[in-house]
């Protein structure tokens, strides 16, 4: 996997660089993962890893060359400041599949009581409404 970078420009307000890159992966066979991707460009880079965060990255039809966009952050804070939370959810090293269970249980937990906050909620506002 041979990666290079072909625009990168720096985003004083939002403290970080904005790459676009290519990545040759001939000789790996399919498309690197977003954390292979994000480890070769922070060696090319020179920077830490968690200051790294790979947007997209797309592999054209047919070709084994991929491109995308990444943003190299000054510091951790202001990347999870910044960055969007699903992109750092996809950037996270993968977690083994039981605690990939208890993050959905906890989300969905916490969708449900959000659910039942708004059935209330509008419960109540019809209750004022009649009386």
């Amino acid at each position: 996997m041979k990666i290079s970078i072909t625009s990168k420009e720096y985003n004083p307000l939002l403290k970080r660089k904005e790459i676009t890159f290519e990545v040759n992966h001939e000789k790996a066979g399919g498309t690197p993962t977003r954390l292979e991707a994000r480890k070769e460009l922070a060696a090319v880079l020179k920077m830490d890893i968690d200051l790294v965060y790979v947007e997209k990255m797309i592999t054209k039809t047919g070709t084994r060359i991929a491109v995308g966009t990444a943003n190299a952050y000054d510091s951790a804070e202001q990347a999870k400041l910044v960055e969007s939370k699903h992109i750092l959810v996809r950037n996270a090293p993968p977690k083994k599949p039981e605690e990939k269970k208890e993050a959905v249980e906890k989300l969905e937990e916490t969708e449900t009581a959000e659910k039942k906050e708004k059935v209330e909620t509008t419960e109540k506002k019809e209750e004022k409404k009649e009386g």
